[in-house]
């Protein structure tokens, strides 16, 4: 149950600091959503938006900080 909770502290911490990085660098993280690959349909009474490529960076850096965290948290 320690090991439980020792994680859920972690993930929170891990949370708590993306949200700070995005609030401070929020103007310079502008790009986010219009990378290449990202799909943006706009008519005149829809929009449809699927940011593939954007998810997939930012799967790629949460699973580099996760690996990271299990690396040096032991």
């Amino acid at each position: 149950m320690e090991r439980v909770g020792k994680t859920v502290v972690l993930i929170g911490i891990v949370i708590v600091v993306a949200g700070l990085l995005i609030w401070l660098l929020g103007d310079k993280l502008r790009f986010l959503g219009r990378l290449p690959g990202d799909i943006r349909i706009e008519k005149e009474n829809y929009q449809v938006y699927i940011p593939i490529t954007t998810m997939i960076l930012v799967s790629v850096v949460f699973t580099l900080i996760m690996w990271l965290v299990q690396r040096f948290g032991r």
